[in-house]
């Protein structure tokens, strides 16, 4: 096989992986559900509430491999958010059932072409790497046998009373210009500062947290944080894809925190479709940038605060 086929054909599947992707959230999308929000806190849920990890290394898997271990759960009913790869469940004594199918998960990473390097090197630019999803396959703790008790142990749900002081603490060590007030929900992007309307003014105060959450993801995007682009107008593209980091920076931040998800904009829904339809990257690059967000925001909490949501910013595929 030449170079230049083999590269054609890892560029056609990166692109249908892409595909796969955008394509199954999209669905989601068009059928009304949310995938990074539903149905959490519903009979068809039977794991626990929480962020996909992998059992063997304990890292908490990240970005668009959230959403697909979350899809996988909800799909096939399995009762754990941990996930093994067929090597790592021999090596930790046990085995994958005969018969079970995995879950394909993605490593994201960026190479620079040979071509590229000999481009740029001819006219004095600096080279272009290219953007590339790597396939893991991974198993549900739910698909396998033989393994050690303590991996299928489930952590015991936060105590009640637990998550709003966690919350409250968590916005003041970000020490972002938070106010509380007015009648409406906001991240000022000039001024630097949340705005969200007092716990009173929502029909369940579970929400007042919810919501300062999603703007908070909003604010991590300032130059001084994470340094997203915030300029997108009301209604425009721009707009809808940060609005898509906010969301899943919110469900990322819940899962941690212990608090059920909910959409906070679905009147958004078609906005989103519209930008998912346009590029099939969108949605791996929006999922990515709200782990980032989330990552920045839960480092804030302290230590004790943080091995209890068992939160860690160093995560990978398997």
């Amino acid at each position: 096989m030449s170079r230049h086929t083999a590269h054609a054909r890892a560029g056609a599947d990166r692109a249908n992986l892409y595909d796969e992707i955008t394509n199954k959230i999209i669905t989601e999308l068009e059928a009304g559900r949310v995938p990074w929000v539903q149905p959490w806190g519903t009979a068809a849920a039977k794991a626990p509430l929480a962020l996909p990890h992998n059992a063997s290394t304990r890292r908490q898997y990240s970005g668009i491999n959230v959403l697909i271990l979350w899809g996988s759960v909800i799909e096939h009913g399995f009762s754990a958010q941990s996930w093994l790869t067929f090597r790592q469940a021999l090596s930790l004594g046990g085995n994958v059932r005969k018969g079970e199918h995995g879950t394909t998960v993605v490593f994201a990473d960026r190479f620079v072409p040979d071509d590229e390097k000999k481009r740029a090197r001819e006219v004095g630019e600096e080279a272009q790497a290219i953007p590339f999803l790597k396939r893991f396959t991974v198993f549900n703790l739910a698909q396998c046998e033989g393994l050690p008790e303590d991996l299928a142990a489930v952590a015991p749900p936060p105590e009640p009373g637990l998550i709003e002081p966690t919350v409250e603490a968590l916005i003041k060590a970000t020490a972002i210009n938070f106010r509380i007030g007015g009648s409406r929900a906001f991240y000022a992007p000039d001024a630097d500062y949340v705005q969200v309307p007092p716990p009173q003014a929502y029909f369940e105060a579970i929400n007042w947290h919810r919501t300062a959450l999603h703007e908070l993801g909003h604010a991590s995007g300032h130059v001084s944080r994470l340094n997203r682009d915030l300029s997108g107008s009301f209604g425009s593209k721009k707009y809808a894809f940060e609005e898509l980091i906010a969301e899943m920076n919110a469900a990322f931040c819940c899962a941690s925190l212990g608090i059920v998800p909910t959409v906070r904009h679905a009147d958004y829904i078609g906005s989103w479709l519209e930008v998912l339809r346009e590029d099939n990257r969108a949605i791996v690059r929006a999922a990515s940038q709200a782990s980032k967000a989330a990552d920045y925001l839960l480092g804030f909490l302290p230590e004790h605060q943080k091995a209890a949501s068992e939160h860690s910013s160093d995560r990978r595929a398997a």
